[in-house]
């Protein structure tokens, strides 16, 4: 089955908007890899279910390695004091897995006026079992996922768009490669944007060097495109800046993202359907970027690419410091030259 909402953004809006007109369900169940949203909502629904003055006696913070579900549903089973609803947030609530079914009975029956909000990261429910169901029937489960590199670049674009500000494809990049898939850290640095820079403003490759300090000419993104090109000049004075700057693009780094391309110009090569749209959904990447797949495919033939994989998965382990002992900067030389030759 399709998800039609892989950005989980359709989701959170609905549960926001449910609590703004005062529909709170008893149970929110967070859960799941990517602790952006769960910390999100979990918020939101902190500062927002009670009113300031309620909160001293009517908002509760309990942390899973300090309590035992006992504790949680004895404190959820409270009744408010001068307030319609009590608010109980259990953080870091995956301290309780062992025990967390355990929370069924009270699943079963919520008390009406209380939320009781569980943030429970990096795991999941069994969603065979009970409590799961019971949940899922009279509260809400909410699942955050792990977003693909190639969806983060539009979790970058509709973030940006509801504040008005739009970001181009190789800006966005930049920032992928740059701090992964991790929506925190990508969300601070918007932040830091969306500030500095007026509203309207097309964030550009530029503003990303000047304002995160990420070098608009050389990082892995542009390294792979020199690579693709055969601009062995371009390639060559990129190597020279990572082994100068070693701290800001790491060899590991630049091996791993090396690897995943090559991967993808491999798939590439394999492809019947060379389409932008289905080259674009096979290798997971930006329909944008699909013209760098097709000059790079033309420059290395699928066996030249076989043996670059095979170089690569060499260069990764001499990197780690098994075998001869190399230094990180000629490593790197070494292998641009033998990857373009």
């Amino acid at each position: 089955m399709m998800d039609r909402d892989p950005l989980r953004m359709n989701e959170v809006n609905q549960i926001v908007s449910e609590i703004k007109e005062g529909k709170a369900k008893p149970i929110y169940f967070l859960m799941g890899e990517e602790p952006y949203y769960i910390d999100k909502i979990s918020e939101y629904i902190e500062n927002n279910v009670l009113s300031e003055e309620e909160r001293g006696f009517n908002q509760m913070v309990l942390y899973g390695r300090d309590v035992s579900i006992e504790d949680v549903v004895s404190n959820a089973k409270r009744f408010p004091m001068m307030a319609d609803k009590q608010v109980v947030l259990v953080k870091e609530a995956q301290d309780l897995s062992r025990t967390i079914e355990k929370l069924v009975s009270y699943a079963e029956n919520p008390q009406p006026s209380t939320v009781l909000v569980v943030n429970y990261k990096y795991k999941t429910l069994d969603k065979r079992k009970k409590l799961f169901k019971t949940v899922n029937k009279n509260g809400v489960v909410f699942e955050s996922k792990k977003l693909y590199e190639n969806q983060v670049a539009d979790w970058i674009r509709k973030v940006l768009n509801g504040k008005n500000y739009q970001m181009e494809p190789k800006a966005a990049q930049m920032l992928v490669e740059f701090l992964g898939t991790n929506l925190g850290k990508i969300n601070n640095e918007l932040e830091k944007l969306t500030l500095i820079l007026s509203e309207g403003t097309i964030i550009n490759p530029t503003h990303i060097e000047e304002n995160i300090g990420i070098s608009k000419d050389f990082n892995n993104f542009e390294l792979r495109k020199a690579i693709g090109n055969r601009a062995v000049i371009k390639a060559n004075r990129i190597v020279n800046y990572f082994a100068n700057n070693p701290k800001s693009n790491p060899l590991v780094m630049t091996i791993s993202l090396l690897s995943s391309y090559f991967t993808q110009l491999f798939l590439y090569h394999g492809l019947q359907d060379k389409s932008k749209a289905n080259v674009s959904r096979k290798l997971g990447v930006s329909p944008y970027f699909v013209s760098d797949y097709v000059t790079a495919a033309k420059n290395y033939p699928m066996r030249k690419v076989s043996q670059i994989i095979a170089l690569l998965r060499d260069a990764d382990v001499k990197s780690k410091g098994v075998g001869a002992q190399i230094s990180h900067k000629d490593l790197l030389k070494e292998l641009l030259f033998k990857i373009m030759h």
